[in-house]
């Protein structure tokens, strides 16, 4: 039996050439579902969110933002209280985004293999990536489950979405899903918003400059927004037009017109929106909803933020000047800073020199090495593990295997106290300090008091070798203002729904702060670093009458320089470098940094009550101890009211009496004139 079952199958054995290519396929088809099965894997985590039955609107919020004050500063989000059917939409934004993002929409299943191959070799004739290969379905999958990140992994995830998406949704519902969420810049999603923002008017009454215009943001929206950029708009609009021409949709003779009339955007030029702080807050508006079901019911939302617009101006102004004046000089382009109340509340942000040129929000998504900054750590670690500032350490080289750290001096000191070392940024103390006690304290320390992000447990930790963000650092330094007390940075006081019911309230609906460090550890690391202030490497960050405290922080090849600072009132992480992590001219935390902080510190106490520092007097500080003697003895009113209310009431009433002025000059050139002329007028006057 078993003898004719052989016999049966060598009828079908393949001899020669055939033999060859049936093995061949057999690899080919065995290997091929082998890599099937992989790259499924990757992809299956992304369909995790497909799971919900509201997965089209998991993220969809209608936020407007309001000031601590109760002032709107900004709005974000899409329109979901007038959305417009796809058949009202005008057929020229249709046409104007198919032809420029997906011609072959229509005809595909979520992929354009075409499309894809055709955006290779035009990237390979160029050189470089000139040419998006992305179906209008994978934007939108993109847009719906993922991140901007480019990587394989998240390609491989688009696609098996994209093929998921033309399986449970019709085309037309796609293309409506892409016109709604998409980014179209000036922190709008969808072409609703976008018409009102950039036109003014209803999406259905665009005309076929203002729908090409719009279609152009698609590809970059930052870049192309009319309000930042009107000349690359249009040009881009015209690009937009060319593709509507030769995907057939329009002849030239109907493009003409928009042409040589193109769209003129709503000028926008002087507004001076927190652009960075909103995009902050409206992720954590997402955070919110996540573990508040009412509010992720109710999704078109009023919240009112901790933002302090005087403070936010300032901020802005403070970065602005310092890179005007020095970045070029100095190699550097870049800057961040963020500014909270000691508690947490965010009064300030700066994610970047220009929100037009760099939606990246360096305040918060950048990940840099802090240096010396970083040290605070160690010692506060080392204080809870039985040192005091007043502890003898040597300083001289230590080798950990073939390495060994340099202190910027390049000399070293012999035995010294942790105060200062610190005060004077040595770097073999911590490192000295991590071999006593461990560098896995050091990291618990860190995370206990604020930082989020991986800290690799390297040799060079303890000097600032792992990256962070300049939000977790203001955290964490605040806790050192507050008296040792977690302080998570936040935006958020209130959540309004649209009927005017309050959904959240942080101070009813929160947790008071737990305690993370002893109240005397953090005297004496803020005995300590208000000298770093007074005579070591911030000696620039100085405030007349105030009590400042802090660490600067510069690394290797000064890519990063750091000031991380804080009084009784205010803690402000400063950041100054470049996106590409090229070297600055030598900027340490101890120049730039220190000048921006000081700049912005400096306004942000005037005309409030400036609360004392855990641990210090102002009368044991030589500078200001001469300062407060001289003053006579007053008691402090405390006011109920936030703080910086009074600095409002000061500017209000500045204004006030700028106008007053401004009219009795008014109505003294106005009685002159009314008065005969005498000759004695010109004696009078000298």
């Amino acid at each position: 039996m078993l003898e004719g079952y052989d016999a049966f199958l060598r009828r079908f054995k393949a001899k020669g050439i055939w033999r060859a290519l049936t093995e061949l396929s057999s690899d080919a088809l065995t290997y091929g579902l082998a890599g099937f099965i992989v790259v499924l894997a990757f992809a299956q985590p992304a369909f995790e969110a497909t799971r919900y039955s509201d997965w089209k609107t998991t993220d969809d919020f209608a936020v407007t933002f309001l000031d601590r004050f109760g002032n709107e500063i900004g709005r974000r989000g899409i329109v979901l209280n007038d959305s417009v059917p796809l058949e009202e939409i005008p057929d020229s934004l249709v046409k104007a985004t198919l032809a420029t993002e997906d011609r072959r929409f229509f005809s595909h299943f979520g992929i354009d293999a075409v499309g894809t191959f055709r955006a290779m070799v035009e990237n390979a004739r160029a050189g470089g990536v000139v040419q998006g290969g992305s179906s209008l379905t994978q934007q939108l999958a993109k847009n719906l489950f993922l991140s901007n990140e480019r990587s394989l992994s998240r390609k491989i995830k688009e696609a098996y979405l994209a093929l998921w998406l033309e399986a449970n949704l019709s085309k037309q519902e796609i293309l409506k899903l892409y016109l709604d969420r998409a980014y179209m810049g000036g922190g709008v999603f969808g072409v609703t918003a976008a018409a009102e923002f950039y036109f003014n008017k209803n999406v259905r009454e665009l005309t076929l400059a203002e729908s090409a215009m719009l279609a152009g943001l698609y590809k970059a929206p930052t870049k192309y927004a009319p309000h930042i950029n009107l000349p690359a708009a249009r040009a881009r609009a015209n690009e937009v037009l060319t593709n509507m021409v030769q995907a057939g949709f329009l002849t030239e003779g109907q493009v003409i017109g928009a042409r040589r009339n193109p769209a003129l955007a709503v000028d926008r030029s002087q507004e001076q929106l927190p652009e960075y702080f909103l995009d902050w807050a409206l992720d954590e508006v997402k955070k919110l909803a996540r573990r508040n079901p009412a509010l992720a019911k109710d999704r078109i939302v009023t919240v009112r933020t901790t933002l302090d617009p005087a403070l936010q101006r300032q901020a802005d102004l403070a970065v602005e000047t310092v890179l005007r004046e020095n970045g070029k000089l100095r190699d550097a382009s870049e800057a961040a800073l963020v500014s909270m109340i000691p508690d947490g509340a965010v009064v300030a942000m700066v994610g970047g020199r220009s929100y037009g040129e760099s939606q990246f929000n360096r305040a918060v998504n950048a990940l840099r090495q802090p240096g010396s900054s970083f040290k605070p750590f160690v010692y506060m670690t080392a204080f809870l593990n039985g040192y005091t500032p007043e502890s003898i350490v040597p300083d001289r080289p230590v080798w950990i295997g073939n390495w060994s750290p340099k202190n910027y001096s390049r000399s070293y000191r012999g035995p010294v106290t942790l105060r200062t070392a610190l005060t004077k940024s040595i770097n073999t103390i911590p490192v000295r300090l991590s071999l006593d006690f461990g560098r896995e304290k050091i990291i618990e320390t860190a995370y206990a008091m604020g930082l989020t992000h991986e800290l690799e447990n390297s040799v060079s930790l303890p000097i600032g070798s792992s990256e962070v963000s300049a939000i977790d650092m203001a955290s964490s330094y605040s806790v050192f203002a507050n008296g040792g007390y977690k302080a998570t940075a936040y935006a958020i006081l209130e959540v309004k729904n649209s009927d005017g019911k309050v959904l959240y309230r942080r101070e009813q609906d929160e947790q008071p702060p737990k305690r993370v460090l002893p109240e005397d550890k953090v005297h004496m690391i803020n005995g300590i670093l208000v000298n770093v202030v007074e005579a070591g490497t911030a000696r620039r960050a100085r405030i007349d009458g105030v009590v400042a405290a802090g660490k600067t922080g510069t690394t290797n090849a000064y890519r990063d320089a750091w000031f991380v600072g804080y009084t009784g009132n205010f803690a402000t992480a400063v950041w100054f470098g470049n996106d590409d992590f090229s070297s600055t001219r030598r900027v340490t935390g101890g120049s730039l940094p220190a000048m921006t902080w000081q700049l912005y510190m400096d306004y942000a106490h005037k005309g409030i009550e400036l609360a004392r520092m855990p641990g210090v007097e102002a009368e044991t500080l030589p500078r200001l101890a001469k300062a407060v003697s001289s003053k006579p003895a007053k008691k402090l009113t405390v006011f109920s009211q936030p703080r910086v209310l009074k600095r409002r009431t000061q500017d209000l009433l500045t204004t006030i009496g700028q106008d007053l002025h401004r009219l009795v000059e008014e109505n003294k050139t106005r009685a002159a004139l009314d008065a005969p002329s005498s000759p004695t007028d010109f004696a009078a006057a000298q």
